[in-house]
């Protein structure tokens, strides 16, 4: 059976956690988890679900890219900085 460690628990973004006061929401941590016996390492990301007034899920990735993007929002398949997710979370109140 695989068996894992967690080695951290990512914190959560306090600019997002702003943002999203004015809704409902549930929030799920992020971890880096080790495989035991290996050296892997996987990370569960960050997960900001909207509940209402529509439902969203943006998750945060701990990961230096270059093009800067850490946010994925499921239900558009797409990558985002925190820039573009608070036009996004504006645009959902109106």
């Amino acid at each position: 059976m695989l068996e894992f460690e967690i080695l951290q628990e990512l914190e959560l973004n306090a600019e997002i956690l702003e943002i999203i006061k004015d809704y409902k929401y549930i929030v799920k941590n992020g971890k880096i988890k080790h495989l035991k016996a290996t050296n892997l390492q996987f990370i569960e990301p960050t997960e900001y679900l909207i509940t209402h007034p529509s439902t969203l899920t943006i998750f945060e990735y701990k990961v230096n890219e270059i093009s800067n993007k850490n946010f994925y929002i499921k239900e558009h398949k797409q990558k985002y900085n925190i820039k573009e997710i608070k036009q996004i979370l504006v645009k959902l109140k109106i």
